[in-house]
């Protein structure tokens, strides 16, 4: 249960975010965690919004890429209008720009604890703090996932399917990449969505996490090869990690 003081040791949030499910899953779990959010469907209404004085927010997260007012340009006025420290936010790599000029910057999906950790190491890079914060939240594969599969088979069984696992995300990396070549975002998205399904099933989190990714951010080619280059490198976590769980 919630401590009811909570909410009096947490800052208040005002969070910036076009994407209605985004928008409203990420409020509602910084409410459940104990903040007080506000929420603007862009970067005029967040403006009109501390114009009228209806929220003091001392954090604001501003996700990157929004119709109308956004960007580097929304960062400047909302640095105007309040003194509150600014994270960028996105579902995938954002502007250098952004990044430089925000006090920080949290890779969605992300939850309290994220935030809580970004809030107290400010004065770390902020790409650093996002890749551990995700690393943390996205395990190469999840332990309870590995254990119970441990329990229903022999582990040679269960080393056959991590390895096939790996065997189908260099395929898949490969056909992504011809797909990225051709622009066929209908493709990417079909091959997100088999790698978020299939290492999902496997408790290859981090792949999954990035499959996830991959899907919804299909329409979005030049965020794409930013996600590749992830992908190559939990293939490589997971192989790694295979040799650890996995003698010869």
């Amino acid at each position: 249960m919630l401590d009811f003081r909570a909410h009096l040791l947490l800052p208040r949030v005002l969070l910036i975010d076009d994407d209605m499910v985004s928008r409203e899953v990420l409020a509602t779990v910084l409410t459940m965690s104990g903040y007080t959010i506000h929420t603007a469907v862009d970067g005029e209404a967040a403006l009109k919004l501390l114009e009228s004085k209806e929220c003091a927010p001392e954090v604001i997260l501003m996700d990157t890429q929004m119709p109308g007012l956004s960007g580097l340009a929304l960062l400047k006025k909302l640095r105007a209008s309040t003194k509150a420290v600014v994270f960028a936010i996105s579902g995938s790599e954002a502007p250098d720009e952004v990044v430089a000029a925000a006090d920080g910057f949290l890779l969605k999906p992300f939850g309290s604890e994220a935030l809580r950790k970004a809030l107290e190491e400010r004065g770390t890079p902020a790409r650093q703090a996002a890749a551990e914060a995700a690393k943390e939240e996205a395990p190469v594969v999840a332990p309870e996932v590995l254990a119970r599969l441990r329990e229903m088979m022999p582990e040679a069984s269960v080393r056959e399917i991590y390895f096939a696992v790996v065997a189908d995300l260099g395929r898949r990396t490969e056909a992504l990449e011809a797909a990225i070549a051709k622009r066929d975002s209908g493709e990417i998205r079909r091959i997100g969505h088999a790698i978020k399904g299939g290492c999902a099933m496997a408790g290859a989190a981090q792949a999954a996490k990035l499959g996830a990714q991959l899907e919804a951010g299909s329409d979005q080619l030049d965020n794409i090869p930013v996600l590749v280059r992830d992908l190559h490198s939990a293939t490589r976590d997971l192989q790694r990690m295979l040799k650890v769980e996995f003698p010869a």
